[in-house]
């Protein structure tokens, strides 16, 4: 009997080893694991009693279908069988039906036991409990949130914004003013390598707009509505040949890259649903005002987590920190730059919550400047509950766990940062040598700020 017993608990602990049947047979049957634990999916299993192909373990033996039902229905039946030879008929599957005596016979040797037959009012109480779970599951299903059509139609407009936007391969960087690098041993470079190993155990990190190099900008940018941010900087590039990059040698490239980040961001934020509605003085002060935030934002698509780098394509566009220092920036606005980024990387976003992020830092109603800012603000709230119902939907936990409240303080980093880079832009633009190797939009966008 003890035997018995633990032959029942192994049979009770293996329930979910079951295969997919209807509720009858995983009512009435039992499956148990492979003793060795250690079977192959790939490999055929074969039922001991005809030899066809098994589904898994019947009344404590592996069998088929067909086999385990023969023995159930003997069993209940308690037939008794005779057979018409001489008791050792060979049972395939061919030939099953002709000896049932040898059949049944069979099926005990292998190791059935009809102690493992349910009862009829066993098998309904199974029946029920499967059914029961079935209900609890589509209910549970029913109750989860589910992204509407047009919440998706959003994401998905925003999706192809940002892919009409951004050119992973950076080819757009080679038409920049080339990126002058000073010797390393500058007393400010080794500075900002020593501070930033120091307090965050990287070696040198780097530029700030590094990966800011999207695609072409595309040529509709609506000259009467951004007149005054889509400027031409093609006679800005040939006067700045003849200035001397000794001082600050990397501020002419970045500038440039700045520059064409800006664009990217003005066609990206042209894309969002709702945007284009807004009055041309509110679009221009959410774009003056978000412009290095989105940029920020959009160069987490090329930081690298192993070298601490905006890896943008070749060599000549890796940037490090030491290059943003000799572009005029201090450790300041670095050092919790290189933190935000690691932060907003090891979130690990999907592509849909990285441009909701960005849309949504576009549509800040307390911009300075903003003045339909209920208008601004429904359309944020929109974009936010999209966000959250995403993270909801599409993110397996644990990365969604608290992720919404995650992606805003990302926000309000921000900001901090914004504030950080306009007080240094401030102090760069002062001195002429440095601001005329600026780009007019660069100057447009952080030069003439709001207040």
């Amino acid at each position: 009997m003890s035997q018995l017993q633990s032959s029942w608990e192994m049979h009770q602990q293996s329930v979910v080893y079951l295969p997919n049947t209807d509720m009858e047979t995983v009512a009435a049957s039992t499956s148990l694991p492979d003793p060795a634990g250690e079977f192959d999916k790939n490999v055929p299993r074969i039922c001991g009693v005809c030899g066809d192909r098994a589904t898994g373990f019947h009344f404590n033996a592996m069998t088929c279908e067909g086999c385990k039902g023969f023995f159930r229905r003997s069993m209940k039946r308690k037939a008794m069988f005779t057979c018409p030879f001489n008791n050792d008929c060979k049972i395939t599957k061919d030939n099953r039906r002709h000896c049932q005596a040898c059949r049944l016979k069979r099926c005990v040797d292998i190791g059935m036991m009809k102690e493992f037959i349910l009862t009829d009012e066993e098998v309904q109480r199974k029946r029920e409990m499967i059914l029961k779970r079935k209900e609890e599951e589509a209910l549970k299903e029913s109750l989860k949130p589910k992204l509407s059509e047009e919440q998706q139609k959003v994401i998905d407009v925003l999706l192809e914004a940002h892919h009409k936007t951004y050119d992973p391969t950076y080819a757009d960087f080679t038409k920049f003013r080339p990126p002058v690098r000073s010797n390393p041993s500058n007393r400010g470079a080794a500075r900002s390598s020593s501070v930033l190993t120091q307090d965050l155990s990287l070696e040198d990190s780097t530029d700030l707009f590094g990966s800011d190099a999207f695609s072409t900008f595309p040529e509709s940018v609506e000259p009467q509505m951004f007149s005054n941010l889509v400027l031409s900087e093609e006679n800005d590039e040939s006067s700045s040949m003849n200035i001397d990059f000794s001082h600050l040698s990397m501020l002419p490239h970045l500038a440039d890259l700045v520059s064409y980040s800006i664009q990217k961001v003005i066609g990206f934020a042209k894309m969002i649903p709702g945007f284009r509605n807004l009055a041309a003085e509110d679009q221009i002060a959410l774009l003056k005002s978000s412009a290095i935030e989105v940029i920020m934002l959009r160069s987490n698509q090329s930081f690298t987590l192993e070298d601490m780098t905006w890896t943008c394509g070749s060599n000549d566009f890796k940037y490090r920190i030491s290059d943003v220092t000799q572009a005029g920036h201090s450790m300041d606005l670095l050092e919790p730059l290189v933190k935000f980024q690691i932060g907003l990387k090891k979130l690990n976003l999907h592509e849909e919550e990285h441009v909701l992020l960005m849309a949504i830092c576009i549509l800040s109603p307390d911009r300075p400047g903003v003045q339909d800012t209920s208008l601004v603000e429904s359309l944020q709230d929109r974009l936010s509950e999209i966000l959250q119902t995403y993270i909801r939907c599409r993110h397996p936990p644990p990365g969604s766990r608290l992720l919404y409240a995650k992606m805003i303080q990302k926000l309000a980093d921000l900001r901090s940062l914004n504030e950080e880079h306009s007080k240094q832009y401030r102090c760069l633009s002062f001195q002429p040598e440095h601001s005329m190797q600026l780009t007019p939009l660069v100057l447009e966008v952080f030069g003439n700020e709001i207040s």
